[in-house]
């Protein structure tokens, strides 16, 4: 019969609870990971979408008409005279 002194237990149940706690760290950094990854592929999407609007942005910058007659009135007054 040997009979495991109580250092020997302390020291297998510390390991476990070691073992544990690391468990636990490695499962909270594959998340945070997963997150991380998740923000960065939406910030890629968000890219893509702030560079079509620029590109609209400047379409509509460079078709704006330099006509800046103001005798033509504003719409609703009987002023403005559609062409």
């Amino acid at each position: 019969m040997t009979e495991t002194s109580f250092f020997d237990k302390e020291r297998e149940r510390l390991a476990q609870e070691v073992s544990s706690v690391f468990e636990d760290l490695l499962a909270s950094s594959n998340l945070l990971n997963r997150k991380l990854e998740e923000v960065v592929g939406m910030r890629k999407e968000f890219r893509t979408i702030a560079d079509l609007w620029s590109s609209f942005q400047q379409l509509m910058r460079d078709t704006v008409p330099t006509n800046t007659d103001d005798s033509a009135g504003l719409p609703g007054t009987s002023g403005h005279v559609l062409q």
